[in-house]
């Protein structure tokens, strides 16, 4: 090997373990900022796992201890220099793309979580933070404004909490983060707190859960009348599944489930 090659360590650390694909954003040196290396890299990632059955769980993270993700890296000065002649960016399309996902989507907040780190937690389904982890939306402090990001926080927490976080641009701690419902729970031990939230649901019908998070998504933006008339026929969906025809025999027979996922 030449001396003077160096290796470009890559900027988003994939693994899969156990039905699980753990994500990590790889930029520590800048508080696992976004590029557009990070934001191609989750974008791939998840479109490829939309259509891997064997998948049960996507964990999102960062390097170190010290942030999840900072937002977009300002140090270069291109984080908002888009191409004015494409119709949609690449984070929105990030965001789109969660939105269609029904693998479940948990955040691992091991740090400071702001700005486009924010969007990062929100458009995952389920959040688990340390205690020492800062959430903020400071987009008002450089003149700019979290506006991509509202479309996946807004309905997530109180329009009061919101309009504070995105106006004063402060911080706040994880506990503050947690009655708001921004997160699910803060865990001392942090992957001790995700395994076991994982463990919570990855026992269960995969078929109910895919479904079920894909019906979940569909009536956010529903009226109550539209909402009732869409689950009205996806109860019966549910029911037709072998999961449940399994879940329902299991019970019957005092026995543990037997999944296949169909």
């Amino acid at each position: 090997m030449n001396p003077s090659t160096t290796t470009v360590e890559p900027e988003l650390l994939s693994r899969r373990q156990d039905g699980v694909l753990w994500l990590t954003i790889n930029r520590e040196a800048r508080r696992n900022a976004m590029s557009p290396g990070v934001i191609a890299g989750l974008t791939e990632a998840l479109a490829r796992a939309s259509g891997d059955r064997s998948l049960r769980a996507i964990v999102l993270t960062g390097v170190g201890d010290k942030a999840f993700c900072a937002g977009a890296d300002l140090q270069n000065g291109q984080s908002f220099k888009f191409d004015y002649s494409e119709p949609t960016q690449g984070i929105a399309n990030l965001f789109r793309l969660a939105r269609q996902l029904t693998v479940p989507l948990v955040a691992r907040v091991n740090g400071a979580c702001m700005a486009g780190g924010m969007g990062l937690m929100a458009m995952c389904d389920l959040a688990v933070a340390a205690p020492h982890a800062k959430f903020g939306l400071p987009e008002v402090k450089v003149g700019l404004f979290p506006a991509q990001v509202l479309s996946v926080l807004n309905g997530l927490i109180g329009p009061r909490a919101l309009t504070e976080l995105c106006i004063t641009g402060e911080p706040i701690t994880a506990q503050q983060a947690l009655q708001l419902g921004l997160i699910n729970r803060v865990s001392d031990d942090l992957d001790a707190g995700v395994q076991a939230l994982l463990e919570r649901f990855l026992d269960k019908s995969p078929a109910a859960i895919r479904r079920g998070i894909y019906l979940m998504k569909r009536i956010g933006t529903m009226s109550f009348e539209e909402s009732m008339a869409f689950t009205e026929s996806q109860i019966g969906l549910f029911a037709l599944t072998e999961d449940a025809a399994e879940g329902q025999a299991a019970f019957r027979e005092k026995r543990a489930p037997k999944w296949s996922g169909r």
